[in-house]
């Protein structure tokens, strides 16, 4: 039996119906800032709760338009975590500032509330807490945080789309919050697209302009700034696919309780993260903590079942980051976690004997 990580031949599988639409977007030359592109924005913010969306050309420039409409720049400092993907840190360099990480709970992927406000400078102008693998970070306590130092939040919500504290999904808590669309994430489209939320109407406004050139009419430019628009392509694509967001992100939580329940035994040998109540953890990435994670990872390769390891070296250690100063043995948790991670399949298009077989392989292997 084959396990794969990778599931965009089957999520694609019946593409005529986008084939449809493409062809209708031919007819009409709408290639840009089209009509699509507004029903997806409408569409989206809806099912988040958020009063606007922006459609954009990435998740990272989510991030980084969302830096840039808050007025970060040169000079200022950014909290973040180092155990994300490099995007969420690239983003903040992008915008002129300098992060600045803190670490995450123990035998959890989120950051510590507590070491993101021993952060706090002069410097610092916004907090960028991630949603890091599905798993909302503790939004109530950073945002008490932020309040209390006056600093906007900036969510990377990128892995984490319609992931929720107590019924309000992550995105929404914060000034902005910024979502992939990449081809691997819960919610994707035919290549690179993001979508930033907010429930400022300025806000909005200002990320509008940014993400297209800074026009104010076709002749008007009110200010400089990128072009970073969501092609009316890709939202059609969206389009398609929204409306079975639902199930699909029901169909990894169920595969990801499942797994949960099957290894919950082999405590002594895996640390299942903490499943905190009023949290709905999304999974766009199924992680635990394991002894002998390498022996486990090639011991599942092997079985033609493709783990993963997301990813083998923190931020604050790869050679980009040299600059900021940062030495092993900075952040422990995320430096201990990151010899000990493993990522599991656990897409939608699985069957329940895939995750049984997974199950079952990782009990032999500790067995």
């Amino acid at each position: 039996m084959k396990v794969k990580y990778s599931y965009l031949e089957e999520q694609f599988g019946d593409h005529q119906a986008i084939f449809s639409s493409i062809d209708a977007l031919i007819k009409s030359g709408d290639y840009t800032l089209g009509k699509p592109l507004e029903e997806f924005e409408q569409k989206f913010a809806r099912i988040l709760g958020a009063r606007y969306a922006v459609g954009v050309n990435s998740g990272t420039d989510a991030l980084f338009l969302s830096l840039k409409a808050l007025g970060v720049g040169a000079g200022d400092e950014v909290i973040t975590a180092p155990n994300t993907f490099i995007a969420t840190v690239g983003a903040i360099v992008a915008s002129g500032a300098r992060p600045v990480f803190a670490d995450i709970m123990h035998n959890d992927y989120i950051i510590n509330p507590e070491l993101l406000e021993q952060a706090i400078t002069p410097r610092t102008k916004a907090l960028m807490p991630v949603h890091y693998a599905g798993h909302p970070a503790d939004m109530p306590t950073i945002l008490k945080i932020a309040d209390k130092h006056h600093l906007p939040v900036i969510e990377d919500s990128c892995q984490a789309i319609s992931a929720s504290i107590d019924n309000k999904c992550v995105g929404t808590f914060g000034a902005t919050g910024g979502f992939s669309l990449h081809p691997l994430k819960n919610l994707n489209v035919w290549g690179d697209g993001g979508i930033i939320v907010t429930n400022d109407a300025a806000v909005r406004d200002r990320l509008i302009l940014l993400r297209n050139h800074g026009l104010k009419t076709r002749d008007e430019v009110q200010i400089f700034g990128y072009n970073s628009r969501l092609d009316t392509l890709q939202a059609i694509v969206g389009n398609h696919l929204i409306q079975d967001m639902e199930k699909m992100t029901g169909t990894r939580i169920k595969w990801a309780n499942r797994i949960d329940a099957g290894l919950k035994n082999l405590s002594s040998f895996i640390t299942i993260p903490e499943r905190r109540k009023g949290h709905r953890y999304v999974y766009h990435l199924y992680m635990l903590i394991v002894k002998k994670r390498d022996e486990l990872l090639s011991y599942l390769i092997e079985n033609d079942i493709e783990a993963k390891v997301h990813y083998p070296i923190p931020v604050h250690l790869q050679e980009a980051a040299k600059g900021l100063g940062y030495r092993e043995g900075d952040f422990p948790e995320t430096e201990r976690q990151r010899k000990s991670i493993i990522t599991l399949p656990v897409h939608q298009h699985l069957t329940e004997e895939q995750i049984d077989y997974m199950i079952e392989k990782i009990k032999l292997f500790y067995k």
